[in-house]
């Protein structure tokens, strides 16, 4: 009997459903051993009245004097290539697995590949699995209409050529990656409805910063030092939270319970006051009190609720300017991977774990990989999870160990994230033409920001979409230089916000880019809300929308894994950044060989998930990675220095 191929269409169609229409997918087929007749990997022949060809197979020679005689699947129909390109493959194969791995990593996010970098910097061979077509998580990019999108990626702070987080990211991509700065200011704070809008500018530079807010603010030259001086004390204060991470777990929990962590650093004293407590004591000006917490939206928990301490950590971050990868945030996973696969390890996508397998003394020993509808076994001595404390904890284990004492210990001190949201728009037009810049705007309905935001998420849902109280809106085509020569003619727009998980719960289950017409109707209701509110920041963008979707809570929860569809993992609330639960929460896990690494091991961004590969990193080799990161960039400087004499 021969196969139906139509239905293996639409197994492939089915297969790269969830991705853009202009991805490309080897799907097995080749006339490499006699040209025009073509053959399956099996060497079975393929049925010329069943072929879904884009266009007529011509053996193009310009590009590779061999031929094109391979195929890709792209935008539902086949188009023959070189063999020699490069393209993604749709399924997991197991032989692609490398024999006696160091570890296996679950999930590519920056969390997974950083840690993975850094134990293939010391020639340990890893294996990093993630479920999603794309490396990368929220570092990954998309296409759509002949647009590129990020998802995740849309400034990044602190990367001077002489800070250690720059000395980081350059040793986890061996110097490849290049960073563009931001405009200056490369934020612009928004308040107000349109006949009443005010717009403060945040410049970088700490004197910088504070000489241009105390000219929108005359008056309050003391609250914004004193604003300034706390946010650095905290700041300073942070390397307390890797001690007590790394410190053996009785010791730590001594300096957290005594409160002697508190007393050595600013980052615990003041990381169970919320924000807004902090800030509403400063000053009595409602505008100076927004502005000053507007960056809440990076990590998504507003002033009442949100750590001051952790709010300390973005402000420093961003307070000597913002960056953005030259090429696009998927440049990152782009250079980390070689160096995985320079060791001897590998980097699979569509390979979703299912479950990690421990022995009988429930010590993890590998993972089992879900291929179709069989399970592949991976075996590794160790295996760290980048996907979340949730995920890992409640989906991953078996039940009896998810009951165990310590891990429902640790899942009781942590809370869910809030759900994200993000529309992307694909704009006919150049970045001068729009009138587009390398600056973000973060746009809020009023100044009073707690009272905004607890009236949206906790309200009906067919009434809240239509009134979105807060946006954050860049353009990722006018912050790339490369853009103009990929994409001419082209600009995008990304537009971010909140809202709650339990608005598309009902949805969860439905169709990827199909879930139904009630489902389309709530995501249009909220585009027209949240273009209504951009359309008057940038206005030459009205008629030039050639694309426009949006992703939801729900969105999240297919493509990065997010189990209630969170941008940035578990809640950060005042609670999860006291000494206790920072103690708590560390890289080894209560089974032993299972490791933690990723932002909800310490905080959310590519910043924070990085520094969680670090602490990683630090308990699997017994050796302080932060202190290697310092001495290297110190020694680094002085050889700059040199130089430059």
């Amino acid at each position: 009997l021969l196969p139906d191929w139509s239905v293996c269409q639409e197994f492939l169609a089915g297969q790269v459903e969830s991705i853009g229409e202009s991805d490309h997918y080897w799907i097995g087929l080749t006339d490499a051993q006699s040209e025009g007749m073509w053959l399956w990997v099996d060497h079975s022949p393929l049925l010329e009245n069943l072929t879904w060809w884009k266009y007529v197979p011509d053996d193009w020679k310009e590009h590779d004097p061999s031929g094109e005689d391979c195929v890709i699947y792209v935008g539902g129909k086949w188009a023959d290539v070189s063999c020699s390109s490069s393209e993604r493959r749709i399924c997991f194969e197991s032989r692609k697995v490398p024999q006696c791995l160091d570890a296996v990593v679950i999930g590519s996010g920056a969390g997974g590949l950083g840690l993975a970098v850094l134990l293939a910097k010391v020639g340990k061979k890893v294996l990093v699995l993630e479920q999603h077509s794309r490396a990368g998580g929220c570092c990954h990019t998309f296409s759509e209409k002949g647009f590129e999108f990020d998802v995740g990626i849309h400034y990044v702070g602190d990367l001077q050529e002489s800070r250690p987080f720059r000395c980081l990211l350059d040793q986890l991509t061996n110097g490849q990656l290049q960073w563009e700065p931001l405009d200056n200011p490369f934020d612009r704070v928004v308040l107000g409805p349109p006949e009443n809008r005010r717009t403060y500018p945040i410049y970088s530079g700490r004197e910088h910063f504070a000489q241009e807010l105390k000219k929108c603010f005359p008056g309050e030259d003391e609250a914004i030092d004193e604003f300034l001086r706390l946010t650095k004390k905290c700041d300073r204060g942070v390397w307390m939270m890797a001690v007590l991470k790394l410190l053996p777990f009785p010791l730590a929990k001594f300096l957290a319970c005594t409160g002697l962590a508190d007393c050595l650093s600013h980052f615990f004293r003041y990381g169970s006051r919320s924000l807004a407590e902090v800030v509403n004591g400063l000053t009595q000006n409602k505008d100076l009190r927004a502005v000053l917490c507007y960056v809440f939206g990076t990590y998504g928990k507003s002033p009442r609720e949100a750590s001051f301490s952790m709010h300390s950590l973005l402000m420093c971050h961003y307070l000597h300017g913002a960056w953005y990868p030259r090429g696009g945030a998927s440049e990152i996973a782009y250079h980390m991977i070689p160096i995985i696969e320079k060791a001897g390890g590998a980097v699979l996508v569509r390979a979703p774990v299912n479950r990690i397998l421990l022995n009988d003394n429930n010590k993890a020993i590998g993972v089992s990989v879900l291929k179709g509808q069989e399970e592949v076994h991976v075996q590794a001595p160790l295996v760290i999870s980048d996907a979340g404390i949730f995920n890992t904890y409640n989906q991953l284990l078996p039940r009896e160990v998810q009951k165990f004492p310590a891990i429902q210990k640790q899942l009781g001190m942590l809370r869910h994230g809030a759900g994200g949201l993000s529309v992307f728009l694909g704009l006919a037009g150049s970045k001068e033409e729009l009138g587009l810049k390398a600056e973000n705007h973060w746009i809020f309905s009023e100044n009073n920001l707690d009272e905004l935001m607890d009236d949206y998420l906790k309200g009906e849902r067919d009434e809240c979409v239509t009134r979105v109280p807060m946006v954050f809106a860049a353009s990722p085509s006018a912050k790339d230089p490369t853009w103009e020569q990929r994409k001419p003619g082209k600009s995008t727009l990304s537009l971010v916000t909140f809202a709650p998980y339990e608005w598309f719960e009902e949805w969860k289950d439905g169709k990827v880019k199909n879930r139904g017409p009630d489902y389309t109707d709530v995501k249009k209701k909220i585009i027209q809300s949240l273009l209504e509110v951009v359309t008057h920041i940038f206005p030459k963008i009205t008629d030039k929308i050639e694309y426009v979707d949006a992703g939801t809570a729900v969105t999240n929860q297919h493509y990065i894994a997010a189990p209630r569809g969170e941008f940035y993992g578990a809640d950060h609330n005042t609670a999860r950044f006291t000494a206790d639960v920072c103690a708590s929460i560390r890289p080894q896990t209560p089974v032993t060989n299972l490791f933690l690494t990723g932002q909800d091991l310490c905080s959310c961004g590519l910043a924070g998930a990085l520094v969680g590969a670090m602490i990683c990193g630090s308990a699997i080799l017994n050796r302080n990675l932060y202190m290697d990161v310092t001495a290297l960039n110190k020694k680094l400087k002085h050889a700059n220095a040199k130089k430059a004499q």
